[in-house]
């Protein structure tokens, strides 16, 4: 029996398929079993190897990727070695984050828009109103030039007034009731010194030649700016005594202007009626490092605007113990006006076949949102639309392109401007435009800067609240 050779069977077609992918299969097995015992790479003498080995590992990576549905074979667990399953967690998170913010920013921002639009649209000033305001002021100017260059000596110089302030900046905000004039005396021959060490506030002394205010200057004193801005106002006074509806403020400390309050129907107009002296001559040297302008409206303008005079407006300043009355402020409002006037990259810039930007939208309700806040909180009373003003300068310095600052772009231009102004009040730093050697935040608390802007911040990310009410 143990001889007997036993019967040949012949294989089916479909059991020599069978038998022979089972062969290739373990073939591949052994030779990957080889290839892992070849760099396997036995632990030191003593340690424990982990219970989720390299090789394991390999061979588990493999077969998810193979079949992410399939469970793992030999008794491996998964969850101790959870490595892949945390990677794969982690890119469908950071996938699914941006769509999200992408989703919430496509829902927020038509809001926000619609929002800063109403707000701008109540803002407008009608134009009944604007014109009705405009006719009283220029007849109360009219009579106040007439008196001074006819009926005194001192002031018959003057020349034609210099409109300045927002409502001449097309800046104005819901109502024409806040006015600014200046009058300019022109002098020539003068030796100015700086008063202060940031080159703001000057001492002015008028050398030989006739000049009607030399009456004013002592030998040897320099020119006394608070007993020529008080004959300034006497002369005021008595200019419009006889006009109806005009009444005079009381004179503030330090306060340059003669304010008039003028009542036009129903409503209490302001006019302030400042006395400046024009100097033709060069700008004060602390004015050299200023007016970068060059990459936004380029060099040409800016040569232009350092060709025209400046403007020296009396003002009290005080050093320590040493406080003068014969302090001249400088000043460079007609400037500023024709910046705000002409203030494209392109010349084209918002006229009426030129593309549209939206710098004068964004200036308007960055002024609007101060104004409510200081309404609200009486510590922000240092805080004035001239550190707006110079904030949104600077800003147009920083982004020079028309395209920066798209009439379509209003939402994002008006928050960039808001950041840039919280940084600002953060450092408790912001440079005179002209004299970058002032820090026109020097007079407000840290305390309160730091509190401003977080207010300011506040109703950025909340969708400005305060506009709603």
């Amino acid at each position: 029996m143990s001889g007997r050779r036993k019967p040949r069977t012949t294989k089916s077609p479909e059991a020599k398929r069978s038998t022979g992918t089972r062969t290739n299969t373990e073939e591949k097995q052994t030779k990957t079993f080889e290839e892992q015992a070849a760099n396997f790479n036995p632990p030191a003498s003593g340690a424990r190897p982990k219970k989720c080995g390299a090789p394991a590992k390999v061979k588990l990576d493999e077969e998810i990727k193979k079949d992410p549905k399939k469970t793992t074979a030999s008794g491996a667990r998964p969850k101790k070695c959870g490595a892949p399953a945390k990677v794969k967690l982690d890119e469908e998170i950071k996938k699914e984050i941006p769509r999200t913010t992408t989703a919430t920013t496509a829902q927020t921002k038509p809001n926000l828009r619609t929002t800063l639009n109403a707000t701008l649209e109540n803002l407008k000033i009608r134009m009944k109103e604007k014109s009705k305001a405009s006719e009283v002021i220029n007849k109360v100017e009219k009579v106040i030039l007439k008196h001074l260059r006819s009926e005194t000596i001192w002031f018959r110089q003057v020349e034609e007034p210099l409109h300045t302030g927002s409502y001449y900046e097309n800046l104005k905000i819901s109502n024409p009731d806040e006015f600014d004039i200046m009058f300019p005396i022109p002098v020539q021959r003068i030796d100015i010194q700086p008063f202060t060490e940031d080159g703001a506030f000057y001492v002015v002394s008028l050398k030989r030649g006739y000049n009607p205010l030399k009456r004013f200057q002592e030998d040897g004193k320099p020119l006394p700016a608070s007993e020529i801005l008080q004959d300034f106002r006497q002369e005021v006074i008595e200019s419009i005594k006889d006009f109806p509806g005009v009444s005079i403020d009381r004179k503030k400390r330090g306060c340059p202007a003669v304010t008039l309050n003028i009542k036009v129907e129903s409503r209490d107009i302001s006019l302030d009626i400042v006395l400046c002296l024009v100097v033709q001559s060069s700008w004060p040297d602390f004015t050299s490092d200023g007016l970068k302008i060059e990459a936004w409206l380029g060099r040409k303008i800016k040569k232009d605007y350092k060709f025209k005079p400046y403007y020296l407006v009396s003002k009290y300043e005080g050093n320590g113990n040493d406080e003068r009355d014969d302090c001249w402020r400088i000043s460079f409002s007609h400037v500023e006006k024709e910046i705000l006037k002409n203030h494209g990259s392109v010349k084209t810039c918002c006229e009426k076949d030129g593309t549209h930007c939206c710098r004068k939208n964004c200036l308007k309700l960055l002024k609007h949102l101060l104004s409510l806040l200081k309404e609200q909180d009486k510590s922000f009373a240092k805080f004035c639309s001239y550190h707006v003003k110079t904030t949104f300068l600077h800003a147009c310095c920083s982004r020079t392109n028309d395209s920066q600052w798209a009439a379509a772009d209003l939402t994002q231009c008006f928050e960039q401007l808001l950041i840039d102004f919280e940084k600002h009040l953060e450092s408790r730093q912001l440079n005179n435009f002209f004299i970058p050697a002032q820090n026109l935040l020097s007079g407000c608390s840290q305390k309160s800067c730091k509190s401003l802007a977080l207010r300011i911040k506040k109703e950025r990310e909340e969708g400005f609240p305060i506009f709603k009410c």
